[in-house]
């Protein structure tokens, strides 16, 4: 999960500010703090002599920020698998991810046989307004061969600014000649929030937690209870399979739309002082409607938090396979021209005081899927505990290599799990962990 942090301007000014105080105060330092230093600049120093042997006597020619790059990139990457040093079009790149919306067609692509191929136009977008359709593939871009580019390179000549055009050269099975399409770009949002009816039951699932995510489970929640109306309603299933995190605030926001009280999540970072708590404030959106959240091997980060809320507050039922088990907050500090970093500052913890960082969410209900015979055996990931150097559990107690099934059927009447959720909604199928039971309050410390 990610927390937003715009510390450029505070470093300048608390520099600044140490500055102007050392320079008028002076400084004590103890001896082993002055040893400590000391040893940091022999270190310091026995990087610079290995960066000029490099440049001097390497068989080529070296990128000289690219040294320094992967140098940072290799200090940060020690700490965790998740904090890293981000090139500036890499951040570019993260903010459009979070931001949810960015200047585009709107279509959905991959590659097939060098060329890009439209998986689907998204509803309501200049590419799906111009006629483009699901299958075509893409050989030219403004008179551009696609061929030789990788899917982000093209990927990045389709972006651009509003109001700006570009011209898709075409090929469709069953047409004969190449056609050229003009297309003007617009502001595309991400959809990570898609719902159905499910006759009785209203069926949401959240892809990922950008900037959209919220409006999007509201507006979610809002038309279904209309559409199925409330004397009709059994309940809903909010489906975060393989949903991979994102933004801390849209988690909080998520969890707070099916509970009127109590502690949401807390982070704890080095310092006593920098824990902070998050409580949910009046207002359950879904009216109380019975919750079954979906979770298995590829639900990470802002979905366990999710996840872990409600199952802590007995406000919904966790069903699938244990979750991935990343329990630990990144903050994304910008480097003004030079990109930023994304640095673990915390872990966090569910109401109960739990922090399930190399550990997961355990379902309430366990329910595996039937994998295709090709798949026996590939469909499981082992989760945070097995990525090396990651953050350790705070008690010792990892999951490591016990593996988490994270395979989603394609089809829906294929999917087992979705199905017995249905069957619990709907009073078919009869399970002691649903509806939950208990006091709310006895799961949450006082």
């Amino acid at each position: 999960m990610i927390r937003k942090a715009t510390l450029l301007l505070a470093g300048i000014v608390m520099g600044a500010t140490a500055v102007t105080t050392l320079s008028q105060v002076p400084v004590r330092v103890s001896g082993v703090a002055n040893a400590a230093a000391s040893d940091t600049y022999r270190q310091l120093n026995l990087f610079g002599d290995v960066f000029e042997r490099v440049r001097s006597d390497y068989v080529e020619t070296p990128d000289d920020a690219k040294l320094i790059e992967s140098a940072i990139n290799g200090m940060l990457s020690s700490l965790d698998p998740h904090s890293s040093y981000m090139s500036p079009k890499s951040f570019r790149d993260m903010q459009v991810q979070t931001r949810g919306e960015f200047g585009g067609l709107g279509i959905e692509v991959t590659m097939e046989d060098g060329l890009v191929k439209v998986v689907t136009p998204i509803d309501d977008t200049p590419a799906f307004r111009a006629g483009v359709r699901a299958g075509d593939l893409i050989t030219h871009l403004d008179g551009e061969q696609v061929q030789g580019l990788t899917l982000n390179e093209a990927v990045e000549k389709m972006r651009g600014a509003v109001n700006t055009d570009i011209e898709l050269t075409i090929r469709r099975e069953g047409v004969a000649e190449p056609m050229k399409i003009s297309i003007t770009r617009d502001v595309i949002r991400i959809k990570s929030v898609r719902y159905r009816e499910e006759d009785d039951v209203g069926y949401i699932r959240i892809t990922q937690f950008n900037e959209q995510t919220f409006d999007g489970l509201k507006d979610g929640l809002e038309t279904l209870s209309k559409k199925i109306g409330k004397d009709k309603l059994k309940g809903f299933i909010l489906d975060l399979r393989n949903n991979p995190g994102g933004l801390l605030d849209q988690a909080i926001a998520v969890s707070d739309a099916f509970l009127d009280r109590g502690e949401i999540v807390s982070t704890r970072g080095r310092n006593a002082d920098e824990t902070q708590r998050y409580n949910a404030r009046a207002g359950d959106l879904s009216s109380g409607a019975p919750v079954i959240i979906l979770v298995n091997g590829g639900s990470a980060s802002a979905s366990e938090i999710v996840a872990g809320a409600l199952q802590d507050h007995r406000r919904a039922t966790v069903l699938g396979t244990r979750s991935f088990g990343k329990g630990s907050v990144q903050t994304i500090i910008p480097l003004g021209a030079n990109g930023a970093i994304r640095l673990t500052t915390a872990r966090y913890y569910t109401p109960s005081g739990t922090s399930i960082q190399a550990k997961g969410i355990t379902p309430d209900i366990e329910s595996l899927q039937e994998l295709p015979e090709e798949l026996k055996g590939k469909a499981e990931t082992t989760g945070e505990a097995g990525l090396r150097g990651h953050l350790e559990s705070e008690d010792g107690a990892e999951n490591e290599g016990s593996g988490s099934q994270a395979y989603v059927p394609p089809d829906p009447k294929d999917d087992k799990q979705l199905k017995f959720a249905l069957d619990l909604l709907r009073g078919v199928q009869a399970n002691t962990a649903f509806p939950p039971i208990g006091d709310k309050k006895a799961a949450v410390p006082n």
